[in-house]
């Protein structure tokens, strides 16, 4: 017999009172094991569904179809995170762009960073253009070259801004680099001035075969297409390289507020400068 269990018996037969402590209950509220926090995460996001899907209905046709739209490619991981924010009235990079017919019309594509200042870019060019975002995370080439007649959509453009990097540091370069002017030749036919943004750094990340220089040696393939089509780039790699420290998250390639409203700012000027030269006058 264990020691504990012969000094209970000791206590019991020595007539000393013996005191059960019952385990503490959970928090009220809080799941007792896996499977109940997977149901009420469930709960949470069905009611999330419905209250979004009743929001949408009341919605004019034309910010109907386009949430339509984002339910068919936001995928997963993004549709969630859009519906909670519809539903609480934030606003994020697809909110609906009702277009002022008196201003040109940018789309924006590119990945999560892309999404990142997506707000602050539309901001800083408030009054001066109409900024969309393609419905999606663009990611890689690949997706690309699948999803940009969607990405597109019916609308013209005047300039569209777009980057493809680190969804395709493990594609080797020369299918990177092949995917990549199909994509520019296809934005091409739009007939909107095309932006190259290039691609922000990463770090190095062993576990994840990551390196820093896969960034580097795909802004250099991307410059030399870019060189070969005649497109500008707004060099977003080397503009915030300086601050990383301060505005990149750490050990992610993705940016704090302040780096994404540093990104942001930097595309508006990049833009506002491509529209003054087709204008031929400074922007309002």
């Amino acid at each position: 017999m264990n020691p504990s269990a012969l000094l209970f018996s000791f206590l019991l037969l020595s007539g000393f009172p013996i005191i059960q402590l019952a385990a503490a209950p959970p928090a009220q509220g809080e799941p007792t094991n896996a499977a109940e926090a997977a149901e009420k995460k469930a709960a949470a996001e069905k009611q999330t569904h419905e209250k979004y899907m009743a929001l949408v209905e009341g919605l004019p046709p034309a910010e109907q179809a386009w949430e339509q739209v984002l339910q068919e490619n936001l995928g997963s991981f993004y549709l969630p995170i859009h519906k909670r924010q519809k539903v609480a009235g934030q606003s994020n990079a697809w909110d609906f762009v009702r277009d002022d017919s008196r201003l040109p019309r940018v789309l924006l594509i590119g990945d999560s960073v892309s999404r990142g200042y997506t707000l602050n870019t539309r901001k800083a060019l408030a009054g001066r253009a109409n900024v969309h975002r393609a419905p999606a995370n663009c990611g890689p080439t690949a997706l690309g070259l699948k999803k940009i007649d969607v990405w597109l959509g019916d609308g013209q453009w005047d300039v569209i801004h777009f980057n493809f990097g680190i969804h395709d540091r493990y594609t080797p370069l020369d299918v990177y680099s092949q995917r990549l002017e199909q994509l520019i030749e296809r934005l091409q036919k739009t007939g909107a001035t095309l932006v190259w943004a290039s691609t922000t750094p990463i770090p190095d990340d062993p576990e994840k075969k990551q390196t820093a220089a896969s960034i580097v040696e795909r802004n250099e393939a991307a410059a030399r297409l870019m060189a070969k089509h005649g497109i500008a780039t707004d060099d977003l790699f080397t503009a915030i390289t300086p601050h990383l420290a301060k505005l990149q998250n750490p050990n992610d390639v993705h940016f704090n507020a302040a780096g994404y409203e540093f990104l942001g700012q930097r595309v508006a000027e990049s833009i506002e400068q491509i529209l003054e030269n087709k204008s031929g006058e400074p922007q309002p």
